[in-house]
C-alpha cells in the first residue's frame, strides 16, 4: 500500500503548541548539527521582534518540524541578514519532503521582504546537514563563520552573478 504523508503548512508558535514544539526532537545523531527548538525559541524571544521569524511545520496536525528565519537586513554580519537560522525536523519524519517544504518557506518569507539572497550556516561533518542544503540549491561561499560553512541561495535567476540578467 502507498501511503501518501499529510500535506505540510506552517504554524506560529503559540501558547497552545509551544509544549509540542520542544518536544520535538531530531535523530540523536543530528543532534550535534543542530539546537533544540527550546533554544531557537529563547533566542527568538530575545530577537527584536522583526527579526526572528519562527514557525512549525505541521502535518496532520502533528509537529513534523520547526523552523526559523532570520531577517536583519541591517547586521554587520551578511550571513544573518537573510537566512535561515535554524531547521529541526523530527526524526520519524525526515525524507518526506517536510525539511524541503520548510527551506520554501523561508523563500518565500525572504522574497515578500523583498530579498533575493538566502544563506544558512551549517556545522560540517559525516551525517550533517551539507548534502541536504545542497540538495535544496544552497552553495557554500568558502567563508566559515566559528565552526560553520556560510552557504547561499539566490532567490531568482536573474539575481545570480555570471547568469544571463545576473551581475
Amino acid at each position: 500500500m502507498n501511503h501518501t504523508p499529510p500535506a505540510p503548512r506552517l504554524a506560529r508558535i503559540t501558547p497552545e503548541n509551544v509544549g509540542a514544539a520542544c518536544d520535538l526532537r531530531v535523530h540523536p545523531d543530528q543532534e550535534r548539527f543542530v539546537a533544540p527548538v527550546e533554544r531557537s525559541l529563547a533566542e527568538a524571544y530575545a530577537a527584536p521582534s522583526d527579526v526572528a521569524w519562527p514557525r512549525l511545520v505541521l502535518a496532520g496536525g502533528e509537529v513534523v518540524g520547526f523552523v526559523m528565519g532570520g531577517f536583519d537586513p541591517d547586521s554587520g554580519i551578511d550571513a544573518f541578514r537573510c537566512g535561515i537560522w535554524r531547521l529541526n525536523v523530527s526524526a520519524a519524519h525526515q525524507g518526506l519532503g517536510y525539511g524541503r517544504f520548510a527551506v520554501e518557506a523561508v523563500a518565500r518569507e525572504a522574497r515578500r521582504r523583498g530579498r533575493n539572497r538566502l544563506t544558512v550556516l551549517w556545522v560540517p561533518g559525516e551525517g550533517g546537514p551539507e548534502g541536504f542544503y545542497r540538495g535544496v540549491g544552497f552553495s557554500p561561499t568558502g567563508q566559515v563563520l566559528g565552526d560553520q560553512v556560510l552557504g547561499e541561495r539566490f532567490l531568482n535567476l536573474d539575481d545570480v552573478p555570471g547568469s544571463p540578467g545576473g551581475e
